[in-house]
């Protein structure tokens, strides 16, 4: 479960912002929302189910998620060997002279195995400048190991004094104690794999290749289908028939397979000599003139569904494996191609006890306002990012604004009383503007 995490000198963060989902102490005028949309983990916390994040374009929010997909990428690959010679692939803030030799900061807070631990590192594009990882064995928050450029102290609960040589400037202990099997910083770097989950809403072929290995899963398939079934695209059915090939790799590389239409997808199968083409066909009722269904008509999902319902397909593995296995699911571009009422519908899965009782999260980038109401969402799980002058970008929530708590949030946004929105200029002269 995420309970925070904070970045700082990393694209448009100039400053470190920290975003949380964690619940305040607040009340809303929907009182049920109160509890649907969060849970406890213990008498002291208090967790949301899920957040969504609003800001104008340009504004910072996708690289929030890059700043994240950077930390985990860097945690799971910094210490393997074909890194050994390698920058670190960090993007500190650009528009000001001061930030471009200084460190970018990275810091999680989560639990894993009902045990809080806060990890955190600050790099260049040339070393590990400090790191960290601290646990909460029972109220207190207590040290595991901490790393001052190559010096790394460790309590008596960590003790891994070998590997303090074998650990690159480049890399990152928690990485390095992984890799030669010590046993936390496994189950970390486990936990991150698997349970930060981190999707594009504008490029739909990596997660239509899941949603499509998850079918071979009946239980898995059962889900995926009833959920399309539930939101109403008028699908009845779905039918996958596979297509076994071989490929000759002399000849077509899986970039230009890939090229093809992204249902008649490449999954990779046991036979090593060749991948598997999959065609996913959609039935539909056939209805006489007294309304009785007659037949079924299959169409071909890619030609002859619409694209909201190919990214609805693509994003249904992630939704269902999410509230399964208690995954963290963050996804861009929320809203791109989905009808409000079926971007609702996804948030307000998350929110079900019944439909997630394990406590998944969902986070979204979004720029749909319909969402934006006081009946649907806590005050604390909207956010919003804004940029400053300088380019630099701030993240902050509705929480923070003292509110009714039957405002209404989205008129309110848009008529900027939260800030992070466009500001246009006078767009009458733009065909003119080189007069």
């Amino acid at each position: 479960m995420l309970i925070e995490f904070s970045v700082g000198n990393y694209r448009s963060f100039k400053e470190p912002v920290t975003f949380s989902m964690v619940a305040a102490n607040l009340v809303s005028k929907n009182k049920p929302i109160n509890e649907d949309n969060s849970f406890s983990v213990d008498q002291n916390l208090k967790l949301l189910k899920s957040s969504a994040i609003y800001g104008a374009n340009a504004s910072g929010k996708s690289n929030l998620v890059k700043a994240l997909g950077f930390m985990k990428w860097f945690i799971i690959n910094s210490s393997k060997e074909t890194q050994s010679t390698e920058k670190i692939k960090v993007e500190p803030f650009r528009l000001s002279t001061e930030t471009k030799t200084q460190p970018s900061l990275f810091e999680l807070v989560f639990i894993m195995d009902k045990t809080t631990y806060r990890y955190g590192f600050e790099v260049t594009q040339d070393k590990v400048i400090s790191e960290w990882l601290y646990y909460v064995p029972s109220v207190k928050e207590t040290k595991l190991f901490v790393r001052d450029l190559e010096k790394i102290e460790q309590s008596k609960k960590y003790q891994v004094q070998s590997l303090k040589k074998l650990t690159r400037t480049n890399a990152l202990y928690l990485s390095v104690c992984s890799q030669f099997n010590v046993d936390l910083a496994e189950k970390i770097l486990e936990w991150l794999s698997k349970k930060i989950n981190l999707v594009s809403g504008l490029n739909d072929t990596e997660d239509m290749r899941y949603t499509l290995s998850c079918l071979e899963n009946k239980e898995m398939s059962d889900d995926i289908e009833g959920l399309i079934k539930r939101l109403d695209l008028g699908i009845h059915a779905i039918k996958i028939k596979p297509r076994d090939i071989l490929v000759d790799e002399e000849q077509k590389s899986v970039k230009q397979l890939l090229l093809r239409s992204i249902i008649e997808d490449i999954i990779e199968t046991d036979n090593a000599k060749g991948k598997r083409r999959v065609y996913v066909g959609t039935e539909h009722p056939i209805f006489d003139q007294n309304g009785n269904i007659t037949s079924i008509e299959e169409f071909n999902l890619n030609h002859h569904e619409s694209e909201g319902t190919q990214k609805l397909f693509a994003l249904a593995g992630r939704l269902i494996m999410a509230l399964k296995e208690s995954q963290v699911l963050i996804i861009d571009e929320f809203d791109a191609r989905l009808h409000p009422l079926i971007s609702l519908g996804i948030f307000e899965l998350f929110n079900s006890k019944d439909n997630n009782p394990n406590n998944a999260q969902l986070i979204f980038i979004t720029h749909d306002t319909h969402l934006l109401s006081y009946k649907k969402f806590r005050r604390d799980q909207i956010w919003f990012t804004e940029k400053n002058r300088y380019g630099a970008t701030d993240l902050y929530s509705l929480a923070e604004y003292k509110v009714r708590n039957d405002a209404g949030f989205e008129s309110d946004y848009i008529k900027g009383r939260y800030g992070a929105i466009p500001y246009l200029g006078d767009l009458s002269y733009v065909m003119n503007s080189n007069d």
